[in-house]
């Protein structure tokens, strides 16, 4: 059954890409009466759906600009057995978010903090929650430049905005005052408004050295403590899991 060019012309002036690509086919069904006009129609309606929500969670994770797309399902709970898998799949849930809770992940470089925190990330982009990702190290970078330019303000309501920030590191590179001062500032806009996820390699008993101040390191945790979850990961690297294995394979069979 030939489709008319004119109505092929309109859904693609519409946008409507996917219905255009199946129309002919289910056309044919129709024509040969192996499925109703409204049911036909209906199923185009649900591929077209179905592809414009794949088009808008791949947008939506590009602008989260995440390192890297996995979730859950890609972590490898059996190499770290310490982790409480119900816990991170109620977290994975997203009540947190409605809440306004915290989620902060404590642990040595490599046992799995950014995966876990990236995936819930990417969770929450799917569930349409406006979410961020960046670097301790970009965000100082960027708030100091604003300061500098006298735009802090602007940029401090930037990043206060989303609903989920995640904020990957930690603790790896040295700050001072002023730069500390700053990401207070951040963290008390935040707080009980939105979620704010945090890896990190440092105790919590240390970060009164990394801030230069006591009283202000009280004053950050103090507020991403409160309402919050705390996920301690010890154990090996993650990221050389693979090669351990493989080297203990090869010590076997000597």
């Amino acid at each position: 059954m030939a489709i008319p060019q004119k109505l092929i012309n309109g859904l693609g002036e519409l946008g409507i890409e996917q219905m255009q690509e199946y129309l002919e086919r289910y056309a044919e069904m129709v024509n040969k009466g192996e499925k109703s006009f409204s049911d036909a129609l209906d199923e185009l309606v649900d591929i077209e759906r179905k592809h414009r929500q794949i088009r808008r969670d791949a947008a939506n994770l590009h602008v989260a600009n995440f390192p890297f797309v996995k979730t859950l399902d890609d972590f490898d709970f059996s190499f770290q057995p310490n982790i409480n898998k119900k816990e991170l799949l109620e977290l994975n849930s997203l009540g947190f978010v409605e809440n306004k809770e915290n989620v902060l992940f404590l642990g040595t470089s490599g046992v799995g903090k950014t995966h876990l925190a990236t995936a819930i990330g990417i969770s929450c982009t799917k569930a349409r929650y406006q979410t961020y990702f960046i670097t301790f190290e970009n965000l100082i970078t960027q708030l100091k430049k604003a300061h500098q330019e006298n735009r802090l303000e602007n940029r401090l309501k930037f990043y206060a905005k989303y609903k989920v920030l995640i904020i990957d590191e930690i603790g790896y590179m040295p700050i001072d005052q002023d730069t500390a001062n700053i990401f207070f500032q951040l963290i008390a806009k935040r707080y009980e408004k939105n979620s704010t996820i945090i890896t990190t390699n440092m105790p919590f008993s240390k970060w009164g050295d990394f801030f230069g101040s006591s009283t202000l390191a009280n004053a950050v945790l103090d507020r991403l403590l409160h309402h919050s979850t705390v996920i301690s990961i010890k154990g090996p690297s993650y990221r050389t899991k693979d090669i351990r294995a493989l080297l203990e394979a090869q010590a076997a069979e000597e």
